[in-house]
């Protein structure tokens, strides 16, 4: 989706009597990318908040309160530093001070963070790589049918996907083994997560384990969904 400068992120600009929806109700059910995420006003960034966990976009005016659906996929990119390069680039392109670095990641909250499930960084491509012919990994036609079977399997045991499971839910479905249990709290305590970061892990642990079509949770699946973790200790 393209956001254009007349819609606002949780609400449309209006000149009439009525609300309109914005950018995260237009993309329900959908997706919505936003590039270059420390650029957003940080307001901005947080009226998100409360719209990412309930899914829904409440606004309220003098006389008339509305509500839109806001299910959507969100999906955000933003630069290691304010230069665009990794501090440790072997070329030296970095010119950013640590503190400008820092400051230029603050400007996403650790709250808006905590409700991001997969925080993956991305390396930059080798000059091998773009000039290679050859084709690696899975296609896009396999990747779909992964995800399909994945979201089958879910409907098929409980009637909704992970991300739709309530806390309670969770913690009914899920049985930890002792070295599993250990590792989560080891890593909760360790990165000073949340409660809902802890949901979220688990949400993401059940899912890896239905990719990989077991029934059980594994130490690997929460291992790997911690990986997906990291930037929270920036906050």
């Amino acid at each position: 989706m393209i956001m254009s400068s007349f819609v606002g992120l949780t609400n449309g600009n209006y000149r009439g009597a009525f609300p309109k929806p914005g950018a995260l109700s237009l993309s329900h059910n959908g997706i919505l990318f936003l590039d270059e995420l420390p650029e957003f006003n940080r307001a901005v960034l947080e009226a998100l908040r409360e719209p990412l966990e309930t899914k829904n976009v409440q606004i309220s005016r003098v006389n008339q309160q509305v509500s839109f659906p806001a299910d959507c996929l969100l999906i955000t990119a933003m630069n290691p530093s304010p230069s665009g390069y990794f501090a440790d680039d072997a070329l030296g392109r970095c010119k950013d001070t640590p503190d400008q670095i820092h400051r230029y990641q603050k400007k996403i909250s650790g709250p808006l963070l905590d409700r991001i499930d997969l925080h993956i960084e991305v390396p930059a491509v080798e000059i091998s790589d773009l000039q290679s012919t050859s084709v690696h990994g899975e296609t896009s036609a396999e990747v779909r049918q992964r995800v399909m079977l994945t979201r089958s399997r879910q409907y098929d045991r409980q009637g909704c996907l992970n991300s739709d499971l309530t806390p309670k839910q969770l913690n009914t479905m899920i049985r930890l083994e002792p070295e599993s249990q250990l590792l989560l709290e080891k890593a909760v305590s360790k990165l000073g997560l949340s409660a809902r970061a802890y949901h979220r892990i688990l949400r993401i642990s059940l899912t890896l384990a239905d990719m990989d079509s077991v029934s059980d949770v594994t130490t690997v699946h929460i291992a790997e969904a911690l990986g997906y973790r990291t930037p929270d200790r920036l906050n």
